[in-house]
């Protein structure tokens, strides 16, 4: 790639590896009962991953 361009996907990598407290506290929600996953199960949990992936990726 010219320049010194990141792409989409990686500057998605180092935003989630930067909230790893967040993004194990969804795992564990999502694992507590694996078998039984639906829409909306960890939205507590998913919102404070995603706003610090969100933080990170320098986003409002």
């Amino acid at each position: 790639m010219p320049g010194n361009k990141i792409r989409p996907v990686d500057r998605l990598a180092q935003a989630v590896a930067k909230c790893g407290l967040e993004s194990t506290a969804y795992g564990k929600c999502i694992a507590k009962d694996f078998n039984n996953v639906y829409k909306d199960k960890c939205l507590a949990e998913f919102r404070v991953l995603q706003a610090c992936v969100a933080k990170h990726m320098g986003k409002k």
